[in-house]
């Protein structure tokens, strides 16, 4: 089952599935992860929020509802203040390459809601695209997805 179906089958049901602090379903870990990286700074404001719900919305087909309780779900999940290697291995689970240099680049692009890249959030996302498995050149493609010029 793809990363895509599995965010689709989470949010058709009526609640969100925790295993623990970090979810152990992939949905709700992709949630947490890219969370995780908008808090990143200290500060989850509502630029990162709204794009967040954009990312659900616009790349899953979500509805408005769907895109907040799995928003919802992340938050709860995120502050368990879990380890970034414990987030990316649960979000990552049995997604392909091109799943995973997607995951990069909407972390980038959350990162990036503010208006700017700060230096070490570019770190932590770097660290990610390494925990995921990709190389320097699929990293760098996730980024310039993911941030506007």
């Amino acid at each position: 089952m793809s990363l895509i179906s599995r965010l689709l089958s989470l949010i058709g049901s009526p609640q969100t599935p925790s295993a623990g602090p970090v979810p152990s379903d992939g949905p709700a870990a992709v949630a947490a992860l890219l969370v995780h990286v908008a808090r990143v700074d200290g500060v989850f404001d509502p630029a990162e929020r709204t794009r967040l719900a954009v990312l659900f919305t616009d790349r899953l087909g979500l509805s408005t509802e769907e895109a907040a309780r799995l928003l919802a779900a992340g938050e709860e999940a995120s502050l368990a203040r879990p380890d970034l290697g414990t987030l990316v291995e649960a979000a990552a689970r049995d997604a392909d390459g091109a799943e995973r240099r997607d995951l990069l680049a909407m972390a980038y692009s959350v990162a990036a809601a503010n208006g700017s890249l700060a230096e070490f959030e570019d770190d932590l996302i770097w660290r990610v695209g390494h925990l995921l498995g990709l190389d320097e050149a699929a990293i760098a493609a996730a980024r310039r997805q993911g941030v506007p010029p």
